[in-house]
């Protein structure tokens, strides 16, 4: 499993489902051309682009580089880092016939390619214990039941109340939250900041 310092955006769930084989970090997806009218998303890309860098991952076909496009215009130049796919013909096994194009998607991609990818985007790996810190204290699901933000019978309006604070998606459930906030605080600070708001 390769650590990777930066988020990875990817189109869609099976993107994403492929490429969690291959690396630890925060992975979101466009829901494909959803993120065109997600100004919730965009937002989060961009606030997850300035805290610890993007890497835009799409399909090699005419719709990804539309959906990359998109991203360029949206988000900060100099905070996002760009990955292609090759061009390979053939269709991904769920399917039951090629795309439109005839093309692999993310989600037909080896992880050896996919490791090469992300290597020539200029990724940054990450070692276990950079130069000799420990590693920072993730938050846990535990976290989010002990806050009431999981698990309870108001854990629902209080996750939105935390979401309306933190100016993240207002529809993010607990499971999708869970990497947004270790991606963007350490276990201490996310503490302070739902103390502040509670």
């Amino acid at each position: 499993m390769l650590h990777i310092q930066e988020a990875i955006v990817v189109e869609g769930r099976y993107d994403k489902n492929t490429l969690s084989q291959v690396v630890d970090t925060v992975i979101l997806e466009t829901a494909g051309f959803g993120v065109f009218k997600n100004q919730e998303l965009v937002a989060l890309l961009r606030r997850l682009a300035e805290e610890r860098g993007l890497i835009v991952l799409t399909d090699s076909d005419g719709a990804g580089f539309l959906i990359r496009s998109h991203l360029k215009s949206a988000l900060p130049a100099d905070r996002v880092k760009h990955a292609y796919i090759p061009d390979v013909y053939g269709k991904e096994r769920r399917k039951r016939a090629p795309g439109k194009e005839g093309k692999l998607g993310v989600e037909g991609m080896s992880p050896a390619v996919l490791e090469e990818v992300l290597c020539r985007a200029g990724a940054t790996f990450l070692e276990e214990l950079a130069n000799g810190s420990a590693p920072k204290e993730a938050i846990t699901k535990a976290d989010l039941y002990l806050l009431g933000l999981s698990g309870g019978p108001d854990s629902a309006q209080r996750r939105s109340a935390l979401l309306q604070h933190l100016d993240l998606p207002e529809h993010m459930s607990a499971n999708a939250l869970l990497p947004v906030l270790n991606a963007l605080y350490d276990r201490e600070t996310f503490f302070e900041e739902a103390q502040s708001w509670m």
